[in-house]
């Protein structure tokens, strides 16, 4: 009986943390699956340039509400295209270690219930964005549609898929400099066209770095003939990276950046520039590796500029 109570305490004991660390646990699993499903890091950073260029656009005090609804509106918009490019790839993300994980490509969720996902948040999210005006709204849509009809399927076909996907990365920009000013300006397209332009390289040094994988799924990123893809890819990054150069002061003469914000992003563009003809004359690892973690730093550095600029 002595030994029988110890016994039966430690049992119960077991039995009660098993019952609550499996719920636990399937929570965590689901939570991270949802991570995964809508690419959180890379929807977090969409809806940060939108709400970016709402700020350096917008006239006067920036409204509060204004700001959350972009940020609803553009994190459930960003996250259906995800998801969906997610659905459409299902089958080559496995092929991928960088992807394999995915919980479509593991059979953790029906594609059914990430389609019916998508398709609630998309129209969530177009609402939330017709809250500003038609401009926004139509833009929400116009990325989301060409981010996953069109930008999908083109990577199993050509390296076109790069320019087509540019222009879904680029348009959280010009949605927030709408919904700021409620009508297309020369700032918005100006802030659309350095956001274009930076992707060129910024993606093709990820893809340059993840290209055994890419082959492993069939995608044709890459431009250039066969057996001269990398040094073709680094020259492609070099050019498009120079044409940030002059673009950079797009901001000064539309008289809303002054020498010093101009001088910070055209010496950026400069940097980020030298990066990709590093890349194209060393065509190394480490190299890809340099211009893939500027490139992350110079959008956010651009934009912070730019919103400093106008206090």
């Amino acid at each position: 009986m002595v030994i029988w109570l110890p016994l039966s305490y430690f049992l119960t004991t077991v039995a009660v943390k098993t019952a609550v660390q499996k719920p636990l646990a399937a929570f965590w699993q689901k939570a991270e699956d949802f991570k995964l499903l809508v690419k959180l890091r890379l929807t977090t950073t969409v809806v940060f340039t939108s709400v970016m260029a709402y700020l350096i656009a917008v006239p006067g005090p920036a409204s509060g509400l204004g700001i959350a609804v972009l940020c609803l509106g553009g994190f459930l918009v960003t996250a259906a295209a995800n998801i969906l490019n997610q659905v459409l790839e299902k089958d080559f993300d496995r092929l991928m270690k960088r992807t394999a994980n995915r919980p479509l490509a593991t059979g953790r969720m029906k594609v059914a219930d990430a389609v019916l996902m998508a398709g609630l948040m998309s129209m969530v999210g177009i609402t939330a964005l017709a809250f500003f005006n038609p401009w926004t709204a139509f833009f929400g849509t116009l990325a989301l549609v060409s981010y996953a009809f069109l930008y999908t399927p083109l990577k199993r076909i050509s390296p076109i898929a790069v320019a087509v996907g540019a222009i879904p990365g680029a348009l959280p920009t010009l949605i927030g400099a709408a919904a700021a000013e409620g009508y297309i300006s020369a700032l918005g397209l100006t802030l659309f066209t350095i956001q274009f332009f930076w992707q060129f390289p910024h993606f093709w040094s990820i893809a340059w770095l993840g290209k055994e994988d890419y082959e492993l799924a069939g995608y044709k990123l890459l431009p250039g003939p066969e057996g001269q893809k990398e040094k073709y890819t680094g020259l492609q990054s070099f050019l498009y990276a120079l044409v940030l150069i002059p673009v950079g002061f797009l901001p000064l003469s539309l008289g809303v950046a002054g020498w010093i914000a101009t001088s910070c992003i055209v010496v950026s563009s400069i940097f980020f520039t030298y990066l990709g003809w590093r890349l194209y004359r060393n065509n190394d690892r480490k190299s890809a590796l340099h211009l893939m973690f500027f490139s992350f730093v110079y959008i956010p550095l651009v934009l912070g500029v730019l919103l400093l600029d106008q206090i």
